[in-house]
């Protein structure tokens, strides 16, 4: 039986995109590659909703991403991945499939069948449904040491409290602090 897992990152001021829909303003420094290369050496199935996943798609296959951070690019591109979606027809990024229809129930299902993690990562709009679903088992998330403003909250438009409990913290030297969380 899988778990679910979300990462993401996010200001200070709480939003985890600006006001343009970007993440320009995350600090992903050599620090944070080596942490997100380490992680993505566990072979958990990657799962996104569309919007992020059209932005990794564009960005982690090029020749941009394997110069600037070689390990992470190998570790995206190789693994099994996921996109939510009802609109997306196809997949031209590796080892992508789609899952559309009732997402909450086809993910209950994947939890209970794969032998795999599952990791949710950006995808606001997605963590919150299944965050909503209690289908979260732990949370990570990066605080970015800058204010932007404006943008979207993570967790847009919940409707229910989510209680989590601090199980870990990890401070980076570029002021990023990661915390962890389990949900209740």
């Amino acid at each position: 039986m899988g778990k679910l897992n979300v990462f993401n990152f996010i200001s200070l001021d709480g939003y985890y995109k600006d006001a343009s829909n970007g993440i320009n303003w995350h600090q992903h420094g050599q620090e944070e590659g080596e942490f997100s290369a380490k992680n993505l050496e566990y072979g958990s199935i990657l799962l996104f909703g569309r919007i992020t996943y059209e932005m990794m798609a564009s960005w982690w296959p090029s020749q941009n991403a394997i110069d600037a951070m070689p390990e992470v690019a190998r570790g995206m591109n190789q693994a099994e991945k996921i996109v939510c979606t009802n609109t997306l027809q196809y997949t031209n990024w590796q080892n992508t499939r789609i899952m559309n229809g009732d997402i909450v129930a086809q993910i209950a299902e994947l939890k209970k069948t794969s032998p795999k993690d599952i990791a949710i990562l950006g995808s606001g709009n997605l963590s919150t449904q299944l965050a909503e679903a209690g289908l979260i088992n732990t949370y990570q998330i990066m605080i970015d040491p800058v204010g932007i403003g404006k943008g979207t909250p993570i967790f847009n438009g919940m409707q229910r409290q989510l209680n989590l409990k601090l199980t870990d913290t990890r401070s980076f030297k570029s002021g990023t602090v990661l915390l962890s969380y389990e949900a209740l």
